[in-house]
């Protein structure tokens, strides 16, 4: 883990050999994020976790005035890009399919009770922004756990707070994404 904080530090001051030094050691982190993400999406879904990657690597490669302060920050922002990546593709699915057969996510994995609640990708991501523009926080939660695999921990680490604020984030950014999405009547939601 140090050997890539090192190596990003290096970049950040223009040394391209740092970049190729880095590439092998975070495609099979950025790689295991996709998967772990994929594991969620339909069986009819056509973009796969190595395209995923591979868009991923291509415009974090490109931003030179990032400054990734340490691993977690570089799959921060992995993150972050992953979900564009995701949402850009729901998006033109859609349009090819005129709405048809929605792709539908769970908020709920890592939740305790197992409840299995489904949103469609393109609802969840406008909602997550709405709530971005009230509670940045726990956004920011629910785009670095679901988006980008993060544990509890790592969160933590990334936002620089404690993990139990993570997780009182997290519990709140669900249930404001839950009630928001069923009052607007989502594809896949139930109003109860």
């Amino acid at each position: 883990m140090g050997d890539i904080t090192r190596l990003l530090a290096r970049w950040k001051q223009g040394d391209a050999r740092a970049l190729e030094e880095l590439t092998p050691i975070v495609y099979q982190e950025l790689r295991q994020l996709a998967r772990h993400y994929m594991r969620r999406e339909p069986g009819d879904h056509t973009l796969q976790p190595t395209a995923v990657v591979h868009e991923a690597y291509v415009r974090l490669s490109g931003v030179r005035e990032a400054k990734f302060q340490n691993r977690t920050h570089f799959y921060g922002a992995a993150a972050t890009i992953m979900r564009r990546i995701l949402v850009d593709h729901a998006r033109e699915r859609r349009a090819v399919k005129r709405g048809a057969g929605a792709t539908l996510k769970s908020l709920d994995e890592a939740d305790e009770r197992g409840v299995d609640v489904r949103f469609d990708l393109i609802y969840l991501n406008d909602a997550l922004d709405r709530l971005a523009a009230l509670a940045p926080k726990p956004a920011r939660v629910v785009e670095l756990r679901y988006f980008g695999g993060l544990s509890v921990d790592e969160t933590a680490e990334f936002l620089n707070v404690a993990p139990i604020t993570v997780k009182r984030h997290w519990a709140f950014a669900r249930a404001w994404l839950h009630r928001t999405l069923a009052a607007t009547d989502a594809p896949g939601t139930a109003r109860r």
